[in-house]
């Protein structure tokens, strides 16, 4: 197998407050891989997705993106290969519209106007929200935002997409709307989720947190089949996979 596109060895940290979030998290991912980062409130996913984005830096272990350290030093590079969607795209967005919003982040790395434009309106089209593009953001939905978000992650041309529980605040046709376009890229996807059925339809292997360890590492549809482990760790099987209390199929 080729080499590993991320690699968490050993992630330990812990929170000024002295709460632990990670306690010895490793794991290799690699090109073009879906990935799934689950587990109950608490259990580490959204400290676990800044480390791979460089927001945050562990007091023990280290993250490697491309045999690249993830360090202080590397921020810029790393925010260039690993895009990162926010839960609360109202964390993301800030700018005064929707278009300057998206082309914020090549004008920070140094991409030339005119090709920031170009890949903002390129962006903006492909989540289907360019018709949005002289809207104030905080004037959208939340499913209007969630398209923005990625669009503005889009345009800064990374190689793997994180997405911290892509789906909070969204209706159903929304949710499916998501679905669909994250089914499209052709990146890397880390997806950390409450949504067990956008797991299992979108990823082929989960990884699963407890207490900021890793307490499972299998192909999707075999981790949501084991009970006890989605009892032990504070979860349970995605809808879809639950007894019909009529036909009581599984």
């Amino acid at each position: 197998m080729s080499r590993p596109q991320i690699l968490a060895t050993d992630l330990h940290y812990r929170y000024p407050d002295g709460m632990t979030a990670l306690a010895g998290a490793s794991f290799a991912i690699h090109h073009g891989e879906r990935v799934a980062i689950v587990g109950a409130n608490g259990a580490g996913k959204s400290t676990l997705l800044l480390h791979l984005s460089g927001v945050l830096q562990p007091s023990q272990g280290q993250v490697t993106i491309d045999d690249l350290p993830v360090t202080e030093k590397t921020f810029t590079t790393v925010r260039q290969r690993v895009g990162l969607v926010f839960q609360d795209p109202d964390d993301q967005l800030f700018m005064p519209t929707v278009l300057e919003d998206v082309t914020f982040g090549p004008l920070n790395l140094g991409v030339p106007p005119e090709e920031s434009q170009r890949r903002a309106r390129e962006c903006l089209e492909q989540v289907g929200a360019w018709h949005l593009r002289d809207r104030p953001p905080h004037r959208l939905s939340a499913g209007e935002k969630r398209r923005v978000a990625i669009a503005a992650v889009l345009a800064m041309a990374p190689d793997v997409l994180v997405l911290d529980e892509p789906t909070t605040g969204l209706d159903p046709r929304g949710r499916r709307q998501l679905i669909q376009l994250l089914k499209g890229f052709p990146h890397t996807r880390i997806i950390a989720s409450h949504d067990l059925d956008l797991v299992l339809e979108l990823c082929p292997r989960t990884i699963l947190l407890h207490a900021g360890k890793i307490a499972a590492d299998r192909p999707t549809v075999e981790l949501m089949r084991d009970d006890q482990l989605l009892q032990r760790t504070g979860l349970e099987r995605p809808l879809s996979m639950q007894c019909c209390p009529i036909c009581n199929n599984k």
